[in-house]
């Protein structure tokens, strides 16, 4: 017993001695990018603005901090309801968690398989008969039970750091997971505010449609009376029948993409179509956030989780060239039992019967046609191509980003004119209908500026849902504050 204890502490010994010894890199986190604004031309200090729902100006704010639930700038209650919804019962939400977790458990069984010793118990019985052949004698046959009880200790030693490298890489990739279910929760939180958006700018432009429709058929049937008086011929009827006709043939297509935005929120939030009643959504009553936290350029690349997700395949890239390249020196295991043997039972346990035994091998590759010095060559190529593709990404966001501050500046400058547009359009439009009805102009120009009035509208709505939608797209692209959300999960940041 005591020598196996002894050669359990030496086991353990050797294994905290060379510990310290790794083959292959050691991975570092790339640099923060060298650039210090993310458009070419400095950003305005703020927005243009107007008096009018959602036309205030923006203020851009560098290094302010960004809320881990950012859709609450938007000070809707329907919006939180839909997001709570989403996060509890999201599939793909769901589905990144369950990843992450399978990472987990992969992770401690790679500790547990290869940092300790093994230990294997086996308890066994058997009833024997061995022949006088058997012993080349006249020794006469024999019948009798045999019972055992050992214990196996089995252990590798990492002298070259492969399997510490391999628990480097499995830990690199529960990094990964966790990016990528921060990116789910990301883009689930983002789609559903921006469906949301779109959702309520149809349910305005529906409006301002039948508004239009109804005032389109008033003037329908004051033609009609005045054909009957003689006062117009009846191209005139005709005329404007056809016009609202045409303005009618434009509601379908609104009602159907609003059908379908309904349709997509119900799936975002983990339902069927068929089973989700959603709340309206008045767009002139959404908040625009006032200030827009724009994170530091040197700040981005530690934020986003797509950028996180890739350098976390960079490290698990990198760990395995060390793998790769542990496998070519040799492999020691040590191997070690320990147990009793007896025919009776009874005196299984007696000093007696004790046996053990213990011993080590090395197996160092002595010719394998050069293949494991390719499947190193192999590991430094993806890492190459890791570190490439991660650099790709970098580059992605920032454009994201860049894109996105522009849009905010020229949506806001696009709101401005399609408002004033609108504001003229409507002017010009009762103007227009006053003189006709006064016989100063003609029919046809009242089609032009009815024409005018009816796109203003529609236009401006679009361009009011652009400045929300816009403001949603800044906090998805800085990465969406998950850092700042206090649960277990996102403990990794």
């Amino acid at each position: 017993m005591y020598s196996c204890v002894r050669f359990l502490i030496i086991v353990m010994l050797l294994s905290t001695a060379i510990t310290g010894c790794m083959v292959g890199p050691d991975f570092h986190s790339p640099g923060a990018p060298r650039t210090k604004a993310y458009t070419k031309t400095p950003l305005p200090e703020k927005t243009v603005s107007i008096n009018t729902p959602g036309g205030h100006a923006q203020r851009y704010v560098m290094g302010e901090t960004i809320p881990a639930a950012w859709w609450t700038v938007f000070h809707s209650k329907e919006l939180d309801c839909l997001l709570r919804a989403g996060i509890a019962h999201s599939p793909n939400v769901a589905a990144a968690q369950a990843a992450l977790a399978q990472a987990k458990e992969l992770y401690y069984a790679q500790i547990g398989s290869t940092l300790f010793p093994a230990f294997s118990g086996q308890l066994g019985g058997s009833r024997q008969r061995t022949v006088s052949s058997a012993f080349g004698g006249d020794i006469p046959s024999l019948t009798y039970d045999l019972y055992n009880a050992t214990v196996n200790v089995t252990y590798t030693l990492d002298v070259f750091g492969g399997a510490r490298r391999a628990i480097e890489n499995l830990r690199a990739q529960v990094d990964y997971q966790a990016f990528q279910y921060e990116a789910a929760y990301l883009t689930l939180a983002s789609n559903i505010v921006t469906t949301a958006i779109t959702a309520a700018s149809l349910q305005a432009q529906i409006k301002a449609t039948r508004q239009l429709i109804k005032s389109q058929e008033n003037e329908l049937n004051i033609f009609k009376k005045q054909y009957k008086l003689g006062g117009i011929s009846g191209v005139d009827v005709q005329t404007q029948l056809s016009q609202v006709a045409q303005i009618r043939a434009t509601l379908p297509p609104l009602e159907q993409s609003l059908a379908q935005a309904h349709h997509a929120l119900a799936v975002l939030v983990g339902e069927f179509p068929n089973q989700r009643q959603f709340p309206d959504i008045n767009l002139n009553t959404l908040h625009l956030p006032a200030n827009l936290p724009v994170s530091l350029p040197s700040r981005l690349a530690r934020q986003r989780p797509d950028i996180r997700a890739s350098e976390a395949l960079l490290h698990a890239a990198c760990a395995q060239v060390g793998v790769a390249t542990a496998n070519l020196y040799p492999q020691i295991s040590l191997t070690g039992a320990y147990g009793w043997e007896s025919g009776i039972p009874a005196n299984l346990f007696n000093s007696s019967n004790n046996l053990w035994n213990f011993g080590g091998s090395l197996v160092q590759p002595i010719f394998n046609a050069g293949s494991l010095m390719q499947k190193k060559r192999a590991a430094i190529d993806a890492f190459d191509q890791a570190s490439a593709q991660y650099r790709q990404v970098v580059l992605n966001a920032f454009q994201n980003v860049a894109d996105t501050l522009r849009a905010l500046q020229h949506d806001a400058e696009a709101f401005r004119a399609q408002t004033q547009f609108e504001v003229a359009s409507k002017n010009a439009y009762e103007i227009t209908r006053k003189q006709y009805y006064m016989g100063g102009v003609t029919y046809v120009s009242l089609l032009i500026a009815e024409r005018q009035y009816q796109q203003a509208v529609i236009t401006r709505i679009q361009a009011q849902a652009a400045r929300y939608n816009d403001t949603a797209a800044l906090f998805q692209a800085l990465g969406g504050g998950w850092w700042n959300r206090k649960c277990e999960v996102c403990s990794h940041g």
